[in-house]
């Protein structure tokens, strides 16, 4: 199933393809969140702290590899928008061939560095060899995200939400059976939990490279189309890069304050992993709203209509203020009930929930920016512009390090769990700035071809 979002009314364009996105982005932290849980429960909160210190350095690598593939499959949605056909096969075509090169190097390197990373994160010592098991299966396996990620997008891009979404629950389901099989029935630790989600990501990749073979032919590329082509990888790598850049410069925020965080204890560690779990499964609508926005621009820039971009976006945007207000209602009142899920009965929630709960006040008032910064990010990439997302990345960077040093310096948890709510602010300021001038360039440019 292919959809056109270059016509028809906006609003429900944007739902119809956003929904199936939102619910696969809540299964695939589902998923993530059940590693979380079973860890915690059946192997002990110590566990839990191990696998939830890794999280970090697994959007590192994981997230740079989502990035780039993320900006192969905007060259795709350009040419579906145009109904350039042939030309949306070769982008399939080289940016698979790409992704295989990148999985490759990327396996090894990060492999190689697992030791140096967890004692640059500050990995207490009494979690350090539990973090270690689990971290290195992730990136032996790594291979399988990339080629799921890769699927994904390349259906997105041809306006395809659904699918994704069907692999995604299937995978989410398979990940929670052999979770419980390797942590329950074969007493595998963390490492059954690695190899539980590696196993279930490869089963999905399969079944959606199937999917695409038989149901989405403008996506086959024909035998001819199988080399690297100079001119997709120059637009690919150009679009790519600097997405991949923004997701491991973020991520760099994200191991400061993780640092800053692992100073206070495994026992803050493990409430900080439960609580920021909760917030990340609340934000998903705003994620899934920035990758609707980057198929939305990408088809209508193919197009031509800068219009409909500037309308599209002010749309999403409105949609997920009301979005943020019921994200931060829930936030406030479930979080003791949900973060209860992660421990099991004899852990003292008692010294486990103020350290989640200060977290979760905080990070409340700032869905909004989070917000602000998918959507304009996401549909600055889609019409093209990969510097100013990559510098919105930068400003993230600056406020996380920024807030971080303040926390380590003070000793205080508070100002450290406040890391994310500051990097979310000063880069949604930053990417609303940003997009009034992209979209002001883009208005220029068209009136001198207008003109000419």
């Amino acid at each position: 199933m292919q959809k056109d979002m270059t016509r028809g009314p906006i609003v429900p364009i944007i739902l119809h393809f956003l929904f199936p996105m939102f619910v696969g982005n809540v299964f695939q932290q589902l998923y993530n969140m059940a590693d979380m849980i079973i860890v915690g429960r059946y192997v002990g909160a110590g566990a839990l702290a191990a696998v939830g210190s890794t999280g970090t350095l697994m959007f590192l690598v994981l997230g740079f590899a989502l990035g780039i593939t993320a900006g192969f499959g905007i060259l795709t949605s350009q040419r579906f928008g145009a109904k350039d056909e042939a030309g949306v096969r070769r982008s399939v075509a080289n940016g698979t061939l790409l992704a295989l090169l990148l999985s490759a190097a990327m396996t090894l390197l990060s492999t190689a560095a697992v030791p140096w990373l967890l004692d640059l994160l500050n990995t207490p010592a009494d979690i350090m060899e539990d973090a270690r098991a689990y971290i290195t299966i992730i990136f032996q396996g790594l291979f399988t995200n990339v080629f799921y990620n890769m699927a994904s997008v390349f259906l997105r891009s041809v306006g395809n939400s659904k699918a994704p979404l069907f692999f995604l629950v299937f995978s989410a389901c398979l990940n929670v059976g052999l979770d419980l099989l390797c942590i329950i029935q074969f007493h595998m630790g963390v490492a059954g939990a690695a190899l539980a989600t590696v196993v279930s990501q490869g089963i999905s990749v399969l079944l959606c490279i199937l999917y695409i073979v038989q149901k989405v032919p403008v996506l086959v590329p024909w035998r001819e189309d199988w080399k690297l082509y100079a001119h997709e990888t120059r637009e690919q790598l150009r679009m790519g890069v600097p997405m991949a850049l923004q997701f491991s410069i973020t991520a760099s925020g994200i191991m400061i304050a993780q640092a800053a965080i692992n100073l206070f204890g495994s026992t803050a560690a493990a409430a900080y992993t439960a609580a920021s779990k909760v917030s990340m499964l609340l934000t998903q609508g705003c994620l899934s709203m920035g990758q609707t926005m980057a198929t939305y621009a990408g088809q209508n820039f193919g197009k031509g209509d800068l219009g409909r971009i500037r309308e599209g976006v002010k749309k999403g945007l409105r949609m997920m203020a009301l979005y943020s207000l019921l994200a931060a209602v829930v936030l406030h009142y479930l979080l003791p009930f949900l973060t209860g899920f992660f421990f099991s009965g004899d852990v003292d929630a008692a010294a486990l929930l103020p350290w989640a709960r200060t977290y979760g006040d905080i990070a409340m008032w700032f869905y909004l920016p989070l917000s602000m910064i998918f959507i304009y990010r996401n549909a600055m990439q889609g019409v093209g512009y990969a510097l100013a997302p990559t510098l919105c990345g930068v400003i993230e960077l600056a406020a996380r390090g920024l807030t971080a040093l303040v926390g380590m310096k003070t000793h205080s948890y508070a100002i450290s769990a406040a890391c994310d709510p500051m990097a979310w602010l000063a880069a949604g300021i930053f990417g609303w700035c940003a997009w009034q001038w992209v979209m002001r360039d883009l208005e220029r440019r068209a009136k001198k071809g207008a003109a000419a």
